[in-house]
């Protein structure tokens, strides 16, 4: 396996606007900007959580269980700090809004623990893209904090923290409701 060198990377310190397509044939920034869901004209971030979700189900259908895909997780995590931390680099921007891996690793993590069926993810969804745009305390220190591929994939680490509380708590409020049961 050879090194897949895309014509025409260099020069793109500067870049705020969308990246070009170009940068989807090197591995790093096809993780990235996940899998060039990233490159959405209209709410990259949406894209990239939307993009998450229809492909959790393929992440699920592998025979892992619960503490081996949990596994996968991190390692996702961990390949996304060096990754979105590159990326940035090549991009000018350390957190350029094209970076889209850490959403789609923070949603799967949402996801997991997403009663599963179609109207509690959607809700789940809606609370993550709530959380990472709105950034309450501590995710919008965090986010000012680390400028580095490590900030990229906490703040929405911590994103999806508060979704999970906020999604555990509309679960317990759904179960007491008469008729609804457990």
């Amino acid at each position: 396996m050879g090194i897949v060198f895309c014509p025409g990377l260099l020069g793109l310190a500067a870049m705020e606007s969308r990246p070009p397509l170009r940068l989807l044939c090197h591995p790093v920034h096809l993780i990235s900007l996940g899998f060039g869901s990233g490159l959405s004209p209209v709410a990259p971030g949406t894209a990239g959580t939307l993009a998450a979700w229809l492909l959790y189900p393929l992440l699920r259908v592998a025979p892992l269980s619960d503490m081996v895909f949990l596994a996968l997780l991190f390692v996702c995590f961990v390949v996304g700090v060096f990754a979105t931390h590159h990326t940035g680099k090549v991009l000018g921007v350390p957190d350029h809004g094209a970076i889209v891996w850490d959403e789609m690793v923070a949603m799967w993590l949402v996801l997991f623990f997403t009663p599963p069926n179609l109207i509690w993810q959607a809700i789940a969804v809606a609370l993550f893209r709530l959380f990472d745009i709105l950034k309450p305390p501590p995710i919008r220190q965090a986010d000012s904090r680390f400028k580095n591929g490590f900030g990229v994939m906490l703040d929405d680490l911590l994103a999806a923290a508060y979704a999970l509380l906020a999604l555990a708590a509309l679960v317990h409020l759904y179960a007491l409701l008469p008729g609804t049961g457990t």
